[in-house]
């Protein structure tokens, strides 16, 4: 126990600037992603097990509390692949660029180039947020 309070203690006290917001930012876009997935497989494993509850979770998932939380999903996804790519590029192509405003750099144009793809995305789910569970723009 003392090693994750250790732990969550850096998090908290390190002052890395883009570095460190890029590392926490991946990491619980990831954490969020694997989440997903792991309910994921096993709400369509009811299907087979217990399909009258597979429907009411289905019908939970069409809350607004879901919906939001799928937008939220769609920003980790993006992200997390986002960034992702340029760590492995980073890992495997440009090693020796690799410097503190490089890593500055391509830590902000990755969140930017996740946004952008993001925003027209939520835009549209904002949308058909709007209009299945409140009636809006019919």
């Amino acid at each position: 126990m003392a090693h994750l309070k250790t732990d969550l203690t850096g998090y908290v006290s390190y002052r890395g600037r883009e570095g460190k917001w890029a590392f926490l930012l991946h990491r619980i876009s990831g954490l969020g992603t694997g989440l997903f997935l792991t309910i994921h497989i096993v709400d369509i494993a009811l299907v087979y097990f217990a399909p009258h509850l597979f429907l009411e979770v289905m019908q939970l998932y069409r809350s607004t509390l879901f919906g939001v939380g799928e937008i939220l999903l769609v920003f980790c996804v993006f992200y997390h692949g986002v960034n992702g790519l340029r760590i492995a590029l980073f890992d495997l192509k440009a090693a020796q660029r690799w410097n503190i405003p490089t890593a500055r750099g391509s830590a902000r144009l990755s969140f930017f180039l996740a946004l952008a793809l993001w925003l027209p995305a939520a835009a549209w789910m904002v949308r058909n947020l709007l209009v299945h569970n409140f009636g809006l723009f019919q």
